[in-house]
């Protein structure tokens, strides 16, 4: 007896049926990551982005990632492995990424780059970042009101405009509230490297500080302050609230979850585009962890009276006067920095002592 399979296929075929086997495939988004997502901080908060991208799609979306990729060399054979595997969206998440990110546009024109932090675009690259200056702004006030040594330890990660940015608004807003107060800087040349933070935490506080702000992506830094005693932390990323209400007394949180979404409906819809993507408080792209009670009730009111203000736009960090570090007027009064030179910031303002690196 012939076998109905083939006439039946044919049937289906020819009435035009269509069944789960032809549903249409899901869209798939890779992420790369500089550390892993158990970082506790910058990592972790993109990988909870991804998981949001999960949660809101369903099965229309398919998500896939790779952890600890260095910089460099390596992170184009990652990049171009994951659009080989047939990613439709890659979202780079370190500035180190960038020349990477470009080089496997370049070999994949149809696949779309989203690269985190960096300032160079293409037809099918997309750049964004966050407004972490903000953060650093309310950090800082916490900070001055906060130091009895009048001493603040910052960990620093790479010289980049980003991280410089971040230096240059925690002073001057902790110097707006306290003349007195000086800020001493170690750079750790890592994102993630928590025996090197831990190290940088404790130089730091052997030098006098008793508040340490980090832009390094380990709690490490968190746990050497619980482990001196009497020395004030602010969680990097995201909210590290397992060191409060003591030492971590507030944080950065940064919300990528709403980007990815964005952005990957977008593919989905056929209107992605490359655009450039900046914002703050006010998009909630960055978010102000809890002020815990360890924080004087007058000080917490001031640094919340601050980030609303920043968040409403009635209020920019970079409010004038500013003098550059040599003295020479950046910003007269109430004059407001523009998005431009921000971008490319690589000097310090006036008060800092010490040198940018190389």
């Amino acid at each position: 007896m012939k076998s109905l399979k083939p006439i039946l296929a044919g049937a289906v075929l020819a009435l035009g049926l269509t069944g789960p086997a032809m549903a249409a495939d899901p869209v798939k988004v890779g992420f790369i990551y500089v550390g892993p997502v158990g970082d506790g901080g910058w990592t972790y908060e993109h990988n909870q982005g991804r998981l949001a991208v999960e949660e809101h799609f369903g099965d229309a979306v398919e998500t896939v990632f790779q952890e600890s990729v260095p910089e460099g060399a390596d992170a184009e054979r990652a990049i171009t492995q994951m659009a080989l595997s047939g990613a439709d969206l890659i979202f780079t998440t370190s500035f180190g990424y960038m020349d990477a990110t470009l080089a496997a546009a370049e070999k994949f024109p149809d696949v779309k780059f989203e690269h985190a932090t960096g300032f160079k675009m293409g037809d099918n690259v997309s750049v964004y970042s966050a407004r972490f200056y903000e953060g650093r702004a309310v950090q800082g006030t916490i900070a001055g009101h906060m130091t009895q040594s009048n001493i603040v330890g910052y960990i620093a990660s790479f010289p980049i405009p980003e991280v410089i940015r971040g230096i240059n608004s925690a002073y001057i807003h902790a110097k707006r509230v306290n003349p007195d107060v000086e800020f001493k800087i170690i750079w750790a040349y890592t994102w993630f490297d928590p025996a090197k933070e831990a190290d940088a935490a404790t130089a730091l506080i052997d030098q006098g500080a008793d508040v340490i702000l980090q832009h390094t992506d380990s709690t490490a830094p968190q746990a050497a302050a619980q482990s001196a005693g009497n020395v004030i932390t602010f969680g990097q990323a995201s909210d590290m609230s397992d060191y409060g209400p003591m030492p971590r007394v507030s944080s950065i949180i940064d919300n990528w979850g709403p980007y990815y979404i964005a952005r990957t409906q977008a593919v989905i819809d056929g209107t992605w585009a490359s655009v450039n993507t900046w914002d703050g408080i006010g998009a909630g792209m960055v978010g102000i962890g809890d002020i815990s009670d360890a924080v004087p009730a007058d000080v917490r009111a001031e640094a919340e009276a601050l980030r609303d203000a920043l968040g409403s736009g009635e209020y920019h960090a970079f409010t004038g006067p500013i003098n550059k570090q040599d003295g020479s007027v950046w910003l007269a009064d109430g004059e407001t920095a523009d998005d431009g030179t921000l971008a490319g910031m690589g000097f310090y303002i006036e008060g800092i002592t010490d040198d940018i690196p190389n």
